[in-house]
């Protein structure tokens, strides 16, 4: 079946490819013209969510799996909560996202940095990019406990009777081990991400725009959300059709490049490892 969807995409969305479609903004009725702006969009929001949900998850992981006390009856509530969290319906996040960081963090940046005046207390890259990161954070979390746990413990013993520190333990002996485990975990955060469009229906995302995302409070265009826009807006089915392929193509390609390029730092970060 994969094989079926991939070459169907790949059959039908081949042909309007070109330098102009990749390059040009979206001109009459997004029927025309290009998908420049939902590329460099989506691009920057992954960028951003990455940024965002990678230190925190592997943070919280860190804590969770080296420091918390074992024997508490808290960390089990605290990782089945973070399990339940991936269950949650990406719509739910958006709604979420729309109540806290658009109109709660948003509405109170602009009070008390710019008199009120609406900067932040709107729909914004950022607001969509902490709404993506929430999102993810299960994946992350889980991938990086799993990753933790697998490092021997007779490691963590070694260290420790050489005097170190626990934090020194866990810098120098175990995220070494673990990196690979790691960052996997954004690569899957990263996949994920780069294809949900429920969350940023309340939070950025912009039915259309002619210009590219330069500020953290500016909207932005998405390829994912592109997609949704023509299929549920056009008038005519049949002449967007090799528009929605051809995106879809992109978004595929695109997500595939992001995944690659976080394959290449894990395998560099190994190839150092084992020297």
């Amino acid at each position: 079946m994969l094989v079926v969807i991939l070459g169907n995409i790949v059959y039908v969305g081949w042909g309007h490819l070109s330098w102009e479609f990749l390059t040009q903004v979206p001109r009459a009725g997004m029927t025309q013209g290009g998908i420049y702006p939902a590329i460099f969009g989506t691009a920057a929001l992954v960028l951003l969510m990455t940024l965002a949900v990678l230190p925190l998850g592997v943070m919280t992981a860190i804590y969770l799996q080296e420091y918390a006390p074992q024997g508490s009856r808290w960390v089990p509530l605290v990782r089945l909560a973070v399990q339940n969290l991936a269950g949650v319906p990406a719509i739910v996040f958006g709604l979420f996202g729309l109540g806290f960081f658009v109109s709660f963090v948003g509405r109170e940046i602009d009070h008390f940095l710019y008199g009120g005046r609406l900067v932040y207390g709107q729909p914004a890259i950022l607001w969509a990019a902490l709404t993506m990161a929430l999102l993810t954070l299960p994946t992350v979390v889980v991938t990086t406990e799993e990753a933790l746990r697998a490092v021997p413990q007779g490691l963590r013993e070694v260290a420790y009777a050489l005097g170190a520190t626990r934090w020194q333990m866990v810098h120098h002996v175990v995220l070494p081990q673990a990196i690979g485990g790691m960052l996997t975990g954004g690569i899957l955060a990263v996949s994920r991400g780069a294809g949900e469009v429920a969350p940023i229906l309340f939070t950025g995302a912009a039915y259309y725009l002619p210009y590219l995302p330069t500020h953290l409070n500016d909207q932005f265009m998405e390829l994912g959300y592109h997609v949704y826009v023509m299929t549920t807006q056009s008038p005519d089915v049949e002449a967007t059709k090799p528009l929605l392929y051809s995106t879809v193509l992109v978004l595929l390609l695109l997500t595939f490049a992001l995944n690659f390029v976080a394959v290449l730092v894990r395998a560099q970060f190994r190839r150092r490892q084992m020297r």
